[in-house]
């Protein structure tokens, strides 16, 4: 892959040492973001040394120094006011409650996840296991301590309150789609093996007043507001380079989109 900007040639070894800081579906994916990252930042690095920003230093400790000075002169992002932050939150109020939570017991029968024999094993244990719940939901405590390889069979099987996103995505469907004291007809298959699995309590999340988000909303707006700027900038800056052998200016550009 060969890259060149104002004249300056990107060596192809730069490019794949860069690779590794761009995880992409490819190669030649990461090869291409690789390049652009090699590209603005000398584009940067210009400007930088342009307004007397940078010398002659060539420790990338000094020169991301420069470019962050250069940006936080040449991108200004106005702090967001509070009708600003009032209005977004009035228009995503579905994003600010507090976490939905469950109050849950189970019973873990370990396997790991590359051993066939041993899941099939366990799967047979724990469907056993589950029967005995489904005839007798009070001995649910009991064989939980007698037969759960979770550290909490000392306490019944009881994992305490768990919020919307703090377990494994299998886990959590199965637990947030039961009725308070339900037992889960099927067996919940995780990477830790297999559970039977009862909820216990719902605790339905509830609405954040604004007070609450204010200072949240304004640090989300002005990141929001400050990459679309450093993006506009990074255009002005590709417009006028002479860069062959990639594309920043067409559709597919990344600066584009």
């Amino acid at each position: 892959m060969s890259v060149s900007v104002n004249g300056l040639e990107i060596a192809e070894a730069a490019i794949l040492a860069e690779v590794q800081y761009h995880p992409a579906p490819d190669l030649d994916a990461a090869r291409r973001e690789a390049a652009t990252a090699l590209v603005l930042r000398e584009l940067l690095l210009r400007e930088a040394r342009t307004g007397g920003l940078l010398g002659d230093a060539d420790e990338p400790e000094t020169q991301d120094a420069a470019i962050d000075r250069l940006l936080s002169t040449a991108v200004r992002v106005p702090t967001a006011d509070e009708a600003t932050c009032r209005r977004y939150y009035e228009n995503n109020r579905r994003r600010f409650r507090s976490s939905d939570l469950a109050e849950a017991q189970h019973i873990l029968i370990a396997a790991p996840p590359d051993d066939a024999p041993a899941r099939a094993a366990a799967r047979a244990q724990a469907q056993e296991l589950l029967s005995a719940v489904e005839r007798d939901p009070a001995a649910f405590g009991a064989l939980a301590r007698a037969n759960s390889d979770c550290p909490s069979a000392a306490n019944d099987g009881h994992l305490g309150q768990i919020a919307r996103g703090s377990s494994v995505p299998e886990f959590e469907t199965y637990l947030f789609s039961l009725g308070e004291g339900e037992v889960c007809a099927t067996l919940v298959e995780t990477r830790y093996g297999f559970h039977v699995l009862r909820l216990l309590r719902r605790i339905e999340g509830r609405e954040l007043p604004f007070d609450a988000v204010r200072e949240t909303i304004a640090h989300n707006l002005s990141v929001a507001a400050r990459e679309t700027a450093t993006r506009q900038y990074l255009r002005l800056l590709v417009g006028q380079a002479r860069i062959n052998g990639l594309d920043l200016k067409g559709a597919d550009s990344p600066l584009v989109q």
